[in-house]
């Protein structure tokens, strides 16, 4: 029999490399058909935004005055007094630090909060529980799935003063009293908003967050306007950092009186916030008005009259009967049914 002529294919056994090239560029032509279609949506994004930009803006100037709360009505509370107020904000300041929350979340769990508070009657003993529920809320709102705090988290931040149940309770309480409208345009977004019109610098911001924070502490400040803190904020920390002011025509009446209380409540900030915003993250700003106010006392005291950012200097100390003290707000076991 003669010797056969067939010649093995040496490259039979050989892996070729075709099909993963024609993976790679079937994977390359998917990306690029990704960021084509992001790029005609946010495209058509923008020009809707345009389109309606006004009308967006006419409805969140109605959601903001609508989801306002009344700090005249929380006066008439029988049993929670102001002064219980800063170890409350406290506690929430923590827990929202310690979630990771965005912060927007904080804001709106405060404007829930007082919202409630100016609705119904809360006991003393439910204030911690009222605002476990409206972080709870304000969390599953706006924030991400898996940063929502777990009942039983929040409960060991209470010290397990309260069942599992109340919380669940509670939130439903604070919801169907609310009537579900938990939409509210924070301070947070205004804050955004006009720092990005105006260009302001992440130190600017980061000091205005701070100076909105603190007046989540003070009863003076639970009635403004989201927007008119947002401005004002932002002017006292441009103030306080030196940078330029910006005059865009829109101040009136209520920011200069807004920017002057403001003002007048920097000089004893919480330890628990302070300590929040000395980190880098938030570029040191605590520290730096810490430094800042230092310089205007000791330029009082030798009597020469300090640079105003306000009408009113900021080294003028005024009696401040909602000062933070720096305690932690401990309530006393009960039901949480309120009227």
């Amino acid at each position: 029999m003669a010797p056969s002529s067939y010649q093995p294919d040496e490259t039979f056994f050989v892996e070729s490399d075709e099909p993963s090239q024609r993976m790679m560029m079937r994977d390359a032509a998917k990306m690029l058909a990704r960021n084509k279609q992001e790029m005609i949506a946010n495209e058509l994004s923008r020009l809707a935004c345009d389109e309606y930009l006004e009308d967006i803006m006419q409805h969140i100037r109605q959601m903001e005055d609508e989801t306002l709360p009344d700090a005249n009505l929380i006066d008439m509370q029988r049993e929670i007094q102001w002064f219980m107020r800063p170890y409350l904000i406290d506690f929430l300041v923590e827990a929202h630090a310690a979630f990771s929350l965005l912060p927007e979340t904080l804001f709106l769990t405060v404007n829930l909060l007082d919202r409630y508070c100016s609705k119904r009657v809360v006991y003393k003993q439910h204030y911690q529980l009222v605002g476990c529920a409206a972080l709870l809320i304000a969390a599953k709102y706006g924030d991400k799935k898996d940063r929502v705090p777990q009942i039983n988290e929040l409960n060991n931040m209470c010290c397990g003063l309260y069942d599992a149940g109340m919380f669940t309770q509670m939130e439903m309480h604070v919801l169907n009293t609310l009537d579900w409208n938990i939409g509210h345009p924070t301070v947070d977004f205004f804050t955004k908003l006009v720092a990005a019109e105006e260009r302001d610098s992440l130190e600017v911001e980061h000091m205005a967050a701070y100076i909105c924070e603190i007046a989540l502490y003070h009863r003076d400040f639970v009635s403004t306007k989201p927007s008119v803190m947002a401005r004002a904020s932002l002017a006292l920390g441009r103030a306080i950092l030196g940078k330029p002011e910006v005059n865009d025509g829109e101040w009136d009446h209520a920011d200069n009186v807004t920017l002057v209380a403001l003002s007048q409540h920097l000089h004893q900030p919480s330890v628990t916030l302070a300590r929040k915003y000395s980190s880098q993250y938030y570029s040191r700003v605590s520290t730096k008005l810490a430094d800042f106010l230092a310089q205007q006392a000791a330029i009082a005291r030798r009597g020469v009259p300090p640079s105003p950012p306000a009408e009113h200097s900021l080294s003028d100390k005024a009696t401040d009967v909602y000062s933070t003290p720096q305690r932690g707000l401990v309530p006393s076991r009960a039901s949480p049914t309120a009227t």
